[in-house]
């Protein structure tokens, strides 16, 4: 198992060396990130200290190749770098260094600073992270809560009305994409029925109160939740279903059942425990895929999430944080994929053996 885990990490950085070539060269290179930092009004001067700083020109003002300029990003964001005691200072590296004029570092990745708020984008995507995994993990609850049930239902109650029911609202579920559920959801819940709902049409994870502290309000997580979870819902309650229906046909099921057992134990003891594993693909492959659908999400309701973030700073053409945002969450998809090969081999001891 171990040996599967590793092989599985190794996988993962290739993947995400992979993302990090692609994010260097989609985005970098739009646009003079002088003029986008400091605006029209700088000088010569200011415009070439922030080449330098971004690797752009070297110290003699000479322009450096993209082949370079891509190996400093990647000495930048990778975890383990060589940075001299001037680039700890100035860029306020936090880590453990050794060495001596150039030293190797085990660093909290730098993804550089944004061209508007002059902040490190590290620090803006830490700021938005919780709201993203508070919608995404919220949205995945009530997927797994009503999807599973669905699910066992709709295989045990086959070709009857229940079943007919939960697999034709699963295909509507499917075919809605978040951006639309959420639009319906907004103008339903959040603006024609605000009144005997309590929501409202926009709002964060936080509010602040008069003293400026921020406060932790569950209200605002309910409508982006369940929109985002739509779809999943779906899946999981479809994957359940198939899934069960093939562990019910088997022949240990029909001798719990001349074992004595009942019928809830045979179908949630044994029954559903063996068909789990689809499910968990499901589960957790879709939490993944909610990190990148909560942008959309997140901007609809105005939801403070890395979503959010990222669309404001495409819209600002602040491509550090919309370069450091897909990487986070490469990262988050890459670490999530790695449980799921970890609770294969709770579930199923054979992924042990591989």
């Amino acid at each position: 198992m171990l040996r599967y885990i590793l092989r599985k990490s190794l996988y993962g950085i290739l993947v995400l060396l992979g993302v990090i070539i692609l994010v260097f060269f989609l985005f970098q290179g739009f646009g003079d990130p002088s003029r986008l930092v400091m605006g029209q009004t700088s000088d010569s001067a200011t415009q070439a200290n922030i080449k330098k700083e971004l690797y752009l020109i070297d110290d003699k003002g000479a322009p450096v190749s993209k082949f370079k300029q891509f190996l400093h990003y990647l000495n930048d964001v990778s975890p383990v770098g060589f940075h001299t005691a001037e680039e700890i200072s100035k860029k306020k590296l936090k880590g453990f260094f050794v060495g001596g004029h150039t030293k190797l570092g085990l660093k909290v990745p730098y993804l550089r600073k944004s061209y508007q708020s002059k902040r490190e984008v590290w620090s803006i995507l830490m700021q938005a992270l919780p709201g993203t995994l508070m919608l995404a993990l919220a949205a995945m609850f009530i997927a797994v809560l009503i999807g599973v049930p669905l699910g066992v239902m709709a295989a045990v109650k086959q070709n009857t009305w229940m079943d007919t029911s939960a697999v034709f609202s699963s295909i509507v579920g499917i075919s809605a994409p978040s951006f639309f559920m959420g639009i319906i959801m907004v103008y339903l819940f959040g603006f024609v029925l605000s009144s005997w709902t309590g929501l409202h049409i926009a709002g964060s994870w936080f509010a602040i109160d008069s003293e400026g502290h921020r406060r932790l309000t569950l209200q605002n997580l309910i409508l982006p939740a369940i929109t985002l979870g739509i779809r999943p819902l779906a899946i999981i309650t479809q994957l359940t279903r198939s899934s069960m229906l093939d562990v019910l046909d088997q022949d240990y099921i029909r001798t719990a059942y001349a074992k004595g057992l009942s019928r809830r134990q045979v179908i949630w003891k044994h029954g559903l425990r063996n068909a789990l594993n689809p499910v968990i693909t499901a589960i957790t492959g879709w939490f993944a895929e909610l990190l990148a659908g909560a942008f959309f999400v997140e901007y609809i309701f105005g939801w403070q999430g890395i979503g959010k973030v990222t669309v404001d700073a495409l819209e600002k053409l602040d491509y550090p944080v919309v370069m450091g945002a897909v990487l986070v969450a490469a990262a988050f998809f890459i670490l999530i994929n790695i449980l799921a090969d970890i609770l294969y081999g709770v579930v199923d001891p054979r992924v042990k053996s591989e």
